[in-house]
C-alpha cells in the first residue's frame, strides 16, 4: 500500500491528505459542495485527472482524531 502524507495546522484547523508526492502539481481543484458534506473539502486533480490530494478544512469536525494527532504539523516551530 502506498504511504499517505498527512499534514495538520490546528491554527488553521485544516488538513491535507497527499496522495501522491507532494511536488506533484495540482492542475484543477473541484470543492464538494458545502451541503452535501456539512463543510467544504477540495479535491486536487493533476492534470492527467488524477486525484492527487485533498484539503479538509474544519478538520476536526470532519477527520478522525487519531488520524490528526498522527499528521505532520505544520503549526508547529521546529528547531
Amino acid at each position: 500500500m502506498a504511504d499517505v502524507r498527512v499534514t495538520y495546522d490546528r491554527q488553521a484547523n485544516a488538513a491535507y491528505l497527499y496522495l501522491t508526492d507532494p511536488a506533484t502539481p495540482a492542475a484543477r481543484c473541484y470543492p464538494r459542495d458545502p451541503v452535501s458534506v456539512d463543510g467544504m473539502i477540495n479535491l486536487d486533480f493533476d492534470d492527467r485527472g488524477r486525484l492527487i490530494g485533498i484539503e479538509v478544512p474544519a478538520a476536526d469536525s470532519k477527520l478522525p482524531e487519531q488520524l490528526l494527532d498522527a499528521a505532520e504539523r505544520l503549526d508547529v516551530e521546529h528547531p
